[in-house]
Formats: structure tokens, C-alpha cells, sequence
């Protein structure tokens, strides 16, 4: 063969680095994107916050004004978010060094705490005469749990030594409130393996600390696993109530292997108990009702905050609901290139200055690949109001079916981009905060050639099962059945994994709840 030139034309996409940025930047939660610009600030000097608002078109805002119409009103409702800083707390690996310092040459045990660590006032922090706060507020006028037990073992009267040993145990607590670690690990954790002597004084020290730890409030905290938690709580509650038998047949149930508590198995546990059906099936709720985590009350709250992305907003006075989307402001950054630094190097050439043309050129990327998320979050968003109107009126019950090509082709964008907007990403509607993927479902054939979708579904499940009797709970079949008479048709299967996605028990465990 002969060697020859030929010209071909061909198309390909090539991703540039400005292009995954605006891919990564896309499928970035709230929180994510936060530490994405705090993390590009530091490193980028052309980038600096912008002391006023940013311009509303810059993020697509003055598309935001868009209206949606609904025959039918709906209430309009409001979501609010708080943040707040964690407040430090000791460290465990700091309450370690402390206590181990304090060991003597002679090996005697000398633990001499801090008195500081224990300074304030005892108790919990009261909200200012409130009647009502919220969780946020709640958990932030309590302080950590740790914090809290430091405050009460002010008032118990201790030597030094136990003193030393009861805070050690306070800062080995998880955050549900448990003592995972046993006593002999902790012990070896401060003395050598081989000397046993110390590995013994240890041990008693933490034992009686273990006593006075598990005396504090929240009742059950220090507690080793689940079982001796229940088993501190009815004990606490027998001091009050010492002749009740159902406390009483609680107490025993405890000692047995929880397996057979949580499958419910009556008969079992009263030939193992030896008591009679009937007070088992009485002290079953019983235990049900007791904490199992009693540090709950006590992590933070701002963990589970949502933020949303999307505020749904009814703007109609009247009869007809008409509903505006527009971007949250609170979760835009405001960004903008430093004009200072910007202007200085304007102008200048040269191999010197080729790296700061890329950090500058880095910093307007960023700007645009920010403006460019909102943006498309804002077209997606408003695509969903548009096909999922019902919703917004009716609830759950009124959702259709979507799935992502659906809005891709109306969008012109590929479904993978659909699905990274839609993903970590939240709506305020007037019905509550959801997840963008929330109205995205499959459908099931109905009687009249159409499709209902697999939320309403769900919904009506839920809807059937509270309205069934308690002592004759809905089953599967019948369930299943009764979606027919809906016209949805249904398989018993379908409805058993739709009824597990609520986490609604099978219809024999409801009927014994």
C-alpha cells in the first residue's frame, strides 16, 4: 500500500478542567459546596467574599418571579433553619493524660482532677422563661452530655481518687450515653499490662465510679449495653412503685436475651420468666416506652437540619394558588474576583506572571460554575412544580408519576445531569421539606389506562393501615385487594415492599402492638 494524506471530520466532547469543575460543583450538597468556596477562599487570592448581595440575576433570580397556577388553594407554610458552633468539650484522650499523670513513683493511685473541669453551675441551662423551644434550642441550652454530668457530680461529695475515676468515666462515654469499653480495658488503658496491683485498685475505683455515674441523670447513662439500660430505668422507676407488678415482670423480661423481646414471642418468655401471658403481654409496652439511648436527647440537633435549595412559596390571596420558585439566598455564596489585585496585575506579561493569569482566570471559572449550579437547580426545580401541581394542593396522595428523561427532554440536558441535580438537593413546598428525587417515581397501570405513582401509592397504604381497626389489622392480600377496588393494580408482593419502605410492621406484630 501506498502512504496517502486524507482529511477527516470528527466531533468529540473534551472535559476541560473548567467543565469538571461545573460537573463536580453540580452534585455538591449545601454543605459540601460550603467547604468547596471556604476551601477555594483560602487558596485563591483573586477570590474574595462580597460585602453586598449579590445582583439576583447573577444566580438566575430574576427567573425565580416564575408562577405556577393550581385550581385549588394551599396554605402556605414556612421552613426555617438555625445554625450554631459546637462548644468545646475535653477530650477523652485528654481526661487519660490527666489520670495518668497522677500515678506515684511508689505505685500508689493519686488522681488529682481539675477542679475546673467541673466549674459552673449544676443542672441544665434553662431557656430564659420560654414556654416553648425547639430542638435546636433545647440541645444548645443542655450543652453535651458530658458537660451536663459534670455539673451534677458537683453535688455529690467524693475523695479525689473517686472523683478523678467518676470524670474518667464521664469523658469514656459515646454519644448515645454508653460505657462501650469495660472496666479492665480502661484499667490497662492507664496502668502497665503487668502490674497487676494497679490493674486491681483500677478496676474497684472504676467499679464504684460506675455506680455513682449510673445514679446521675439521664437515667440509664453508663449503662455497658441495651439490656442493663432498660434494666436501670425500671429500677429507678420500682423506687417510686415498689409492689408494681408490671415493673416488676419488666425487670425480669430484661435478664432474659432481647432476641425473644423483639420478636415478641409471649409464650416463650413466660415459661422462661415464669410468669403468666397475660403480665408479659402488659410489660411489653411498658419496656417499649423507656429510652433506649438515653445521650439522645443530647446530640446535636443541627446535624439534622435540612437546609433547602428551593423555596415553594404560595403567593395568592385568593381561591386559586399561584406558587413562586426561587433559589434559598441563604445557601448563594456571594463571590466575586478581587478588583484590587485584579487591576495590579492588568496588563502585566511575562513568564512571571503566567501563574497568577491562572489563579485569576481559576477564580472566574468558579464564579461562573457557582452561577451556572443555581441556575440549572432553578430550571430543574421548576420543571417539578410544573408537572407535580397536584402535589402542592392535594399532598401525596395527588403525586404522578416522573421519571428523570422526563425532564431531561424538556430541560435538553442528559438525565445523569437531572440526576445529580436532583441528588442531596431539598425543596421547601407548602406540604414540607423534601428531597428533589421525592418526586421522581415509577407508575402502576390503573383500571383507566393510566399510571399511578408509586408515592401515592404508598401514601394510600399508609392511609389504610391508620384507618384499619387494632385488633384487626389489614393484611398484605387485603390491602392489595383494596388498591384494586382503586382501580391500581397492585400485587401482594408490591404492596409487602412498599409497606417495609414506611416501616409499618406485617399485620400479626401490628396486632399485638
Amino acid at each position: 500500500m501506498k502512504p496517502g494524506l486524507s482529511l477527516r471530520m470528527s466531533q468529540h466532547l473534551a472535559l476541560t478542567p473548567q467543565l469538571q469543575q461545573s460537573i463536580r460543583l453540580l452534585q455538591l450538597s449545601t454543605l459540601e459546596l460550603t467547604q468547596e468556596v471556604d476551601q477555594m477562599l483560602d487558596e485563591n487570592p483573586f477570590l474574595e467574599r462580597a460585602e453586598e448581595e449579590a445582583p439576583s440575576e447573577a444566580f438566575g433570580l430574576d427567573q425565580a418571579d416564575t408562577y405556577v397556577s393550581q385550581g385549588d388553594r394551599v396554605s402556605e407554610s414556612a421552613s426555617t433553619t438555625s445554625s450554631s458552633d459546637d462548644s468545646p468539650s475535653e477530650t477523652r484522650d485528654e481526661a487519660v493524660t490527666d489520670v495518668a499523670e497522677s500515678w506515684d513513683g511508689d505505685g500508689s493511685v493519686d488522681m488529682r482532677p481539675d477542679d475546673s473541669e467541673w466549674g459552673g453551675d449544676a443542672g441544665p441551662r434553662q431557656n430564659n422563661g420560654e414556654e416553648t423551644a425547639d430542638a435546636v434550642d433545647l440541645a444548645r441550652s443542655m450543652g453535651s452530655l458530658t458537660d451536663f454530668l459534670h455539673r451534677q457530680a458537683l453535688s455529690l461529695r467524693l475523695s479525689e481518687v473517686d472523683r478523678a475515676a467518676l470524670r474518667f468515666l464521664i469523658e469514656s462515654l459515646n454519644d448515645d450515653g454508653y460505657l462501650t469499653d469495660s472496666l479492665p480495658e480502661l484499667a490497662a488503658s492507664l496502668a502497665g499490662s503487668d502490674d497487676y496491683e494497679q490493674l486491681d485498685e483500677l478496676v474497684h475505683r472504676f467499679t464504684v465510679a460506675l455506680g455513682l455515674l449510673q445514679s446521675l441523670e439521664p437515667v440509664g447513662v453508663g449503662a455497658r449495653d441495651l439490656a442493663e439500660c432498660l434494666r436501670i430505668q425500671i429500677k429507678a422507676l420500682l423506687k417510686n412503685k415498689p409492689d408494681d407488678a408490671v415493673c416488676q415482670a419488666a425487670l425480669v423480661i430484661c435478664a432474659q436475651p432481647l432476641e425473644m423481646l423483639a420478636k415478641r414471642d409471649f409464650k416463650r418468655l413466660a415459661v422462661q420468666c415464669g410468669l403468666d401471658e397475660s403480665v408479659v403481654k402488659a410489660a411489653i409496652p411498658f419496656i417499649a416506652r423507656l429510652e433506649p439511648k438515653p445521650g439522645r436527647p443530647f446530640v446535636e440537633a443541627e446535624q439534622n437540619i435540612i437546609v433547602p435549595d428551593v423555596l415553594v412559596i404560595n403567593t395568592s390571596k385568593t381561591g386559586t394558588p399561584k406558587f413562586r420558585i426561587q433559589l434559598n439566598p441563604d445557601v448563594m455564596p456571594k463571590l466575586r474576583v478581587h478588583d484590587i489585585y485584579a487591576n495590579a496585575l492588568r496588563g502585566s506579561k511575562g513568564a512571571s506572571h503566567a501563574g497568577l493569569q491562572q489563579r485569576l482566570q481559576e477564580a472566574r471559572w468558579f464564579i461562573k460554575n457557582i452561577q451556572q449550579r443555581f441556575d440549572t437547580i432553578l430550571r430543574v426545580s421548576t420543571a417539578i412544580v410544573e408537572r407535580q401541581k397536584n402535589f402542592f394542593t392535594h399532598g401525596a396522595l395527588a403525586m404522578r408519576p416522573l421519571v428523570l428523561r422526563e425532564i431531561a427532554d424538556e430541560l435538553g440536558m442528559h438525565e445523569s445531569t437531572i440526576s445529580r441535580v436532583t441528588t442531596a438537593k431539598y425543596m421547601s413546598t407548602p406540604q414540607g421539606t423534601f428531597e428533589l428525587k421525592y418526586f421522581f417515581g415509577s407508575g402502576l397501570g390503573t383500571d383507566s389506562g393510566s399510571a399511578a405513582s408509586s408515592t401515592a401509592v404508598r401514601a394510600l397504604i399508609k392511609q389504610f393501615v391508620d384507618a384499619e381497626k387494632p385488633a384487626k389489622p389489614l393484611s398484605d392480600n387485603q390491602i392489595s385487594e383494596m388498591l384494586k377496588e382503586q382501580g391500581i393494580d397492585c400485587a401482594r408482593r408490591t404492596v409487602a415492599k412498599y409497606r417495609e419502605a414506611l416501616k409499618i410492621a406485617p399485620a400479626n406484630l401490628r396486632k399485638t402492638l
